[in-house]
């Protein structure tokens, strides 16, 4: 029995190995990732970002009815906000005096709308600085002329794995982005976005900050030259340090813009008209110096959320950080080494100890994502643990060694 003891041990340690060496298997640990993500309690901190919502909301699908996706992207362009709405909302953000304004939605206008898209710019060109959002496209116009977007000049690393594009697809008119600055919405991996954010992108050969990145810098007052990128590592700020992945992205927590303060235009409408009576609002009053997001919204025709995650994760500097490779060996060696005992317990206390064990850690994992949001792994340490218990329940348990008990003989009888 030994020896079934020791092949147990070997089998847990092998298939830990092989699922750190896998990365089909390691993208199994997102699924607990979300789960954390998910469950994980905002910072009481709230970061210097304050959302807006302009435009109407898209009249939505009917139930059962599925919706094809050019249907859907016309949907969301009918949508967007007017020229004269987009003016309005910039006349009452400055009240307050933001550092930075920033349009998510692409603000691409109807020629009938002119007249009107020159109230915007009287506007606009008032804003301390503005962000505008617009998107790239890898199959680009081939008689429309090569834009020049400001790259990074201090980037090591390998750029393979960056998402590449060689042209704009969106953007403001000509007239609009003079004033302002292009911040790019691609969400290249639709199925990850609620995890992973681009915040790098490769354009022409050259590196270039995303819509999030960009707000960033622009209320940091860094510009590309202050940046210093190592692909796979980190893109380090004049007083931080984000960590990304070889694709450029980084692992974003969706409730860190649950703290941001959240109005429509109509409330903005309203606290600019009481600033301008006399009536101060101390919330409103706090978005000096801040970033304002005008956004779409919430709805299920529009982007996810995401944009204004990753600019309160970069104020607050509240990325998520996988623990070290280190911490996963150290679980597997542990599990294997209580495969042992654990086949001496009974198959109820064997389940009993099991499922306690299981949910502790998963209190352990999310109570330390959430004071320091650092990402413990799962399906690796609760993997090996259940396939411990499946082999003590197969597997015949130890015999346990009889005691042998030397008996007196009885004395001759006379």
């Amino acid at each position: 029995m030994q020896r079934t003891s020791l092949w147990l041990m070997l089998v847990v340690v092998l298939l830990g190995l092989l699922f750190l060496r896998e990365p089909r298997l390691q993208r199994c640990e997102e699924i607990f990732l979300r789960w954390l993500l998910k469950n994980a309690q905002p910072r009481d901190t709230p970061p210097p970002l304050t959302i807006v919502e302009i435009g109407r909301e898209p009249i939505p699908p009917k139930e059962g009815a599925e919706v094809d996706p050019m249907e859907r992207f016309l949907q969301g362009a009918a949508s967007a906000n007017s020229p004269l709405e987009a003016a309005l909302f910039l006349q009452a953000a400055l009240e307050f005096k933001p550092a930075v304004v920033a349009f998510e939605p692409v603000l691409k206008w109807p020629e009938r709308e002119k007249d009107q898209e020159q109230i915007f710019l009287d506007q606009a060109m008032r804003v301390p600085k503005l962000l505008l959002g617009a998107e790239l496209t890898a199959t680009p116009d081939p008689d429309a002329p090569v834009a020049e977007i400001p790259a990074f000049p201090q980037v090591t690393g390998k750029r393979g794995d960056l998402i590449e594009f060689s042209g704009i697809g969106r953007q403001p008119d000509e007239d609009v982005r003079l004033i302002g600055t292009l911040g790019f919405l691609n969400l290249p991996n639709e199925t990850a976005a609620d995890v992973h954010v681009p915040l790098l992108f490769q354009y022409r050969g050259e590196v270039i900050p995303s819509f999030a990145l960009q707000a960033a810098l622009l209320w940091l007052r860094v510009t590309p030259a202050e940046v210093k990128i190592d692909i796979g590592k980190y893109i380090r700020l004049p007083h931080s340090k984000i960590p990304i992945r070889s694709d450029g992205t980084a692992v974003i927590n969706a409730n860190a813009a649950k703290r941001a303060r959240r109005f429509s235009l109509n409330e903005l409408l309203l606290a600019a008209q009481q600033r301008q009576q006399g009536k101060a609002s101390v919330h409103l009053d706090e978005m000096r110096d801040q970033i304002v997001l005008a956004r779409m919204p919430a709805n299920s025709l529009a982007s996810p959320d995401v944009f204004a995650a990753t600019i309160a994760a970069i104020q607050t500097n509240s990325f998520v950080r996988r623990v070290s490779w280190i911490f996963d060996c150290v679980m597997i060696l542990v599990v294997a080494g209580a495969s042992v005992p654990f086949r001496k317990f009974s198959r109820i206390d064997l389940m009993l100890w099991a499922i306690a064990l299981s949910a502790g850690y998963c209190l352990i994992a999310l109570g330390i994502l959430s004071r320091w949001s650092i990402w413990l792994p799962g399906f690796l340490p609760l993997g090996a643990l259940w396939i411990v218990v499946l082999f003590s329940l197969i597997l015949p348990a130890p015999k346990k060694a009889s005691r042998t008990m030397a008996v007196a003989a009885s004395p001759p009888v006379p």
